[in-house]
């Protein structure tokens, strides 16, 4: 019987032996993007062939002019007379008013110098005799250039708006926490009112309670309170299970169980809260000054509409200073959290916080009696006419002429025509479906066919309300802005991620650049480039660059010693190390810094406005200014699409994410 021969075997070439659907299993990306393509292959000819190629056809456009014209001239008739105004809204409205009335009585009663004591004590007994002086510094400065009484109204809303937010937040908190019902849904909603720009909550307040401090502080809780509510639902969801097991098992009922265990346990993401709604809460609060809210941000509106830099910087430098204090009084609450209580022991716990009082109440009783109310005039210091000088010699000097660089203006010349009129040329010019089929790619790339489907929605909603093309325009900017942040904020945080010292330099300019509002970022680029576009592209990178360079520095950071150690041991290079371990390691870390630097950018962009960057920005500040309502809210719908349709093309989902890892 004859045997058989074996047959050698040859190994498998690498990529042979698989079928096609197992590559595409290999390769989500590819597989989606096929089927996208496919797609495109069977709907965008019959969709061409009906509405064109061009920009959004109006056969797909819905005019709501008229109807929100209706609906305004409706609310403006019975704003006074139907029963929705008259017991509800009004009441809210009254009450309003009422607190911030009562709040700014109480700090003038205090007198300047009282203000000024209870400052200082509240920082001292919080963080420490350094704060103190800082804070006592800070208001003393307030004081010197003028303005006392408008930093006072800033205050006096900032107060009533931060605690209406922060109880607003933790009923919302709680709710989220204790149901995961609810936590699901109040996640998305808290998630889309987070990315949008503080200038869309502008609009549908003004419509209702009309121009004024009601509509300015309402529009400020509305934008504060999601970070205290998302934090508190953090908080009370990420409990030791240890510990609440112990506390069940001791017979605690659910209302015990959530004043001695959960709530405890949460008081840092509690704090955490408190902070962020405090600075969001100031950095609307000086928006809100577009709508009547007064104060520091009514002075810097109104020397910005007049391009009056030296008197927009006399009321900027009041709204750092209030800004860094309370930033830094908050976080050192925080961090004072479970530590040991430090200082003479007859100061410590009630005594303490008992001094302080009496000591602001002596100093307050002593300027009653010497009419120390407000900051007197002959101690104050005009630095408007010097700044304008300085301004004005820049204008002369830097604008234009400067060797090699050509002057600032020179910059902003060749930054509008070089890049923003190229971008906007060529998204303009762009098929509206092309449109929709770029950002349905980037989404389902990151995300699952649900972020996809959410995105594209949003640009045919932009599409429908007939503002494509000052929405392409904005997208443009944003697009711009976006760019330069990402080029100076990953190169800054590679240095600062391999050099401790340029990372502890970078720190306190980084720290100050995360409290400022944003409207202040665009004193001094007007200053600089005057008004327009590239003003306003300008503003939003040094906004959002902070954001970048952090984020970016401690994903670098955050790679495994071991990983860099064996690419090391194996001969990498440093610029090797870089590319193929951590990069790729903090990938991650990456995408949110892209996110935010996309968040924050569309947010000053908006803002941009005000300094002419056009647009969407114009159309809610020519609506808010004219009393269009119905032009400011449907370019204050697109803003909110336009956000969320960023968010959800650089945002990975959670289910990605675990994927990737």
């Amino acid at each position: 019987m004859a045997t058989a021969q074996a047959t050698p075997v040859r190994p498998a070439r690498p990529g042979t032996g698989r079928g096609p659907l197992a590559a595409l299993r290999e390769r989500p990306a590819a597989g989606k993007l096929l089927l996208l393509a496919l797609a495109a292959v069977l709907l965008v000819p019959l969709a061409h062939s009906r509405w064109g190629g061009g920009i959004w056809p109006d056969a797909l456009t819905a005019d709501l002019s008229g109807p929100l014209g209706s609906v305004t001239d409706w609310i403006v008739s019975n704003r006074d007379s139907h029963p929705l105004f008259l017991y509800f809204f009004g009441h809210i409205s009254n009450a309003v008013v009422l607190s911030v009335r009562g709040v700014y009585l109480v700090l003038l009663a205090l007198g300047w110098a009282g203000v000024t004591v209870l400052a200082a004590a509240v920082a001292w007994r919080v963080a420490g005799i350094r704060l103190a002086l800082t804070a006592a510094a800070s208001f003393l400065a307030c004081g010197l250039l003028g303005m006392w009484v408008p930093t006072m109204q800033t205050l006096a809303l900032m107060v009533v708006a931060v605690l209406a937010s922060v109880v607003l937040g933790l009923l919302l908190g709680l709710a989220a926490g204790l149901s995961d019902r609810t936590f699901r849904v109040l996640r998305p909603v808290l998630d889309t009112m987070q990315v949008l720009p503080a200038f869309a909550y502008l609009l549908p307040v003004v419509l209702v309670f009309g121009i004024g401090v009601p509509g300015a502080v309402l529009a400020t809780v509305v934008y504060a309170a999601p970070p205290m509510a998302r934090l508190t639902a953090l908080g009370l969801r990420g409990a030791d299970g240890g510990v609440m097991e112990a506390v069940t098992s001791l017979g605690a009922t659910g209302r015990q169980r959530l004043l001695t265990a959960r709530l405890p346990l949460a008081r840092k993401e509690l704090l955490l809260g408190l902070n962020q709604t405090i600075m969001m809460a100031l950095s609307m609060a000086v928006i809100a000054s577009v709508i009547g809210a007064g104060g520091l941000g009514d002075r810097v509106y109104q020397a910005l509409s007049a391009v009056d830099v030296g008197a927009a910087l006399a009321a900027g430098i009041p709204i750092v200073l209030l800004a860094v204090v309370l930033d830094r009084t908050t976080e050192a609450a925080g961090r004072r959290i479970g530590t040991e209580p430090t200082g003479p022991a007859l100061l410590r716990g009630w005594r303490g916080w008992t001094l302080a009082a009496l000591l602001t109440a002596a100093v307050a009783f002593v300027g009653r009696l010497t009419d120390g109310r407000v900051w007197p005039d002959d101690l104050t210091v005009a630095i408007a006419g010097p700044v304008n000088t300085a301004k004005d010699w820049m204008v002369d000097h830097l604008y234009t002429g400067v060797p090699v660089v050509g002057g600032t203006a020179d910059l902003a010349s060749h930054f509008t025509s070089g890049v923003l009129n190229p971008l906007r040329s060529g998204l303009t010019g762009l098929p509206w479906w092309s449109v929709l089929l770029i950002v349905a790619a980037l989404a389902w790339t990151i995300g699952t066919w649900r972020t996809a489907a959410t995105a594209v929605l949003a640009m045919a909603a932009i599409g429908v309300l007939g503002v494509w093309e000052p929405s392409m325009d904005t997208l443009s900017q944003v697009i711009a802005a976006v760019a330069v942040t990402l080029v100076l904020g990953f190169s800054i945080a590679i240095g600062a991620a391999r050099s401790e010292r340029l990372e502890k330099l970078l720190r306190p300019v980084l720290d100050v650049f995360q409290t400022m509002p944003q409207f202040v970022y665009l004193i001094p680029v007007v200053a600089l480039f005057g008004v327009g576009r590239a003003p306003a592209a300008a503003a939003a990178v040094v906004y959002a660059l902070p954001a970048v360079v952090r984020i970016t520095t401690q994903g670098l950071r955050g790679v495994d010693p071991a990983a860099l150690e064996g690419a090391r041991s194996l001969g990498a290079t440093p610029g090797q190390q870089l590319r193929q371990v951590q990069i790729p390691l903090a990938r991650p870390s990456l995408l949110l810094a892209v996110n935010q630097a996309v968040v924050l950018v569309l947010a000053v962009v908006i803002i941009g406005g005000l300094v002419g960057s056009g647009a969407l920005g114009y159309d809610v500040v020519f609506g808010l200014a004219q009393g269009d309502l119905a032009t400011g809210l449907v370019a204050g719908a697109a803003i909110v699409c336009l956000g969320l349709m960023l968010d959800r093309v650089t945002q990975p989902t959670a289910r990605r994410q675990r994927q990737e890892s």
